[in-house]
């Protein structure tokens, strides 16, 4: 297979190149050369994307896939599908559950409803910049689109920094709040698994959208917290608050308390996600301890998370709000 990454230099798509790799395929990437990474086994185009200059460098080039991770303007995907539609068998764009229109009922699947959005559209917010890149790879590929609607991404080389946080709180001990229940399902996808389901998907037998995220049963928000404390040393305590006691303190869910989804009916489609498509099409997750483990393995040894893109906030929830808000569970708890 012969195999073209746009970006390939961080997380998944650093993955799709090194999975690409090992299974002996062809692997072009084409980005500007600014991270430090780079396969030794990849052929590397450097250019900007949003150059029709630079990407007109691509325009000998011949490929049985693309695999595309842009998350900012759709009319950047527009631009690039359209310039390799004529040289590129299929499309494989990485796209988000967050599209979904809410509210999101139980058993949410890749019929509901996605926000409206433009191929043509500028910056106008994740979920809509999402589906414009969707509809900007259907444009030129039509069913060889192999939209990806992936859920919470994590595992080694995240670059977001949402399992790196709860690692690093982890490991400094003490009274850890823990947003319950315990018990809650956690959707996520491993970036290694995620980059194997693509690179099949490059193959062929896919088309349209798919929600990829581990099967129901799969991880809990408890599995995934007692493995961070486990694997950084056991020193934490976790103290599960209730989740209306967290909202009722005003902590920002996404920025403090990385990766949780509250169990309120709205957002019910992103805890209770059917997978039945993925599955289908060969989507394997492994354990999520190992996905943990891994994870710490690659900060301890990188010494830290990367930086964050710019603009993106630090996550994590300030050490006296944490106290608080323990307090406040604590209180309504004895109430």
């Amino acid at each position: 297979m012969r195999i073209l990454v746009l970006g390939g230099t961080s997380f998944v798509g650093r993955w799709v190149v090194t999975r690409a790799v090992e299974r002996g395929w062809r692997v072009t990437t084409f980005n500007r050369g600014l991270r430090g990474w780079a396969h030794p086994q990849a052929e590397r185009v450097t250019g900007d994307r949003l150059s029709a200059d630079d990407l007109a460098r691509l325009a000998e080039g011949r490929w049985d896939a693309v695999v595309d991770t842009w998350a900012g303007a759709p009319r950047v995907v527009r631009d690039s599908a359209r310039a390799l539609s004529g040289r590129a068998e299929r499309y494989l764009y990485v796209s988000s559950r967050a599209l979904y229109e809410p509210p999101l009922p139980p058993g949410l699947d890749e019929t509901h409803p996605t926000v409206a959005s433009s191929p043509d559209a500028g910056t106008a917010g994740y979920a809509h910049d999402k589906r414009g890149g969707e509809l900007a790879v259907e444009e030129s590929f039509g069913d060889r689109a192999v939209l990806a609607r992936a859920g919470l991404i994590l595992g080694p080389y995240e670059d977001r920094g949402r399992l790196p946080y709860w690692l690093r709180r982890a490991q400094q001990g003490g009274e850890m709040l823990a947003p319950g229940p315990r018990d809650l399902p956690l959707r996520y996808v491993d970036a290694r698994d995620l980059a194997t389901w693509l690179l099949d998907a490059a193959g062929g037998g896919v088309s349209g959208p798919v929600n990829l995220v581990n099967p129901e049963g799969h991880a809990t928000t408890g599995t995934l917290l007692e493995a961070a404390v486990a694997v950084t040393g056991g020193v934490a305590r976790l103290v599960w608050a209730d989740w209306p006691v967290i909202e009722a303190a005003g902590v920002d869910r996404w920025i403090a308390l990385p990766g949780w989804v509250p169990p309120e009916p709205d957002l019910a489609g992103l805890v209770h996600t059917d997978t039945a498509r993925a599955e289908a099409t060969g989507l394997r997750c492994r354990p999520v301890e190992e996905t943990v483990a891994d994870t710490w393995r690659w900060l301890t040894e990188a010494g830290g998370p990367p930086p964050l893109p710019p603009g993106e906030p630090p996550l994590g929830i300030d050490p006296d709000r944490e106290r608080a808000v323990i307090a406040a569970w604590r209180d309504a708890a004895t109430a």
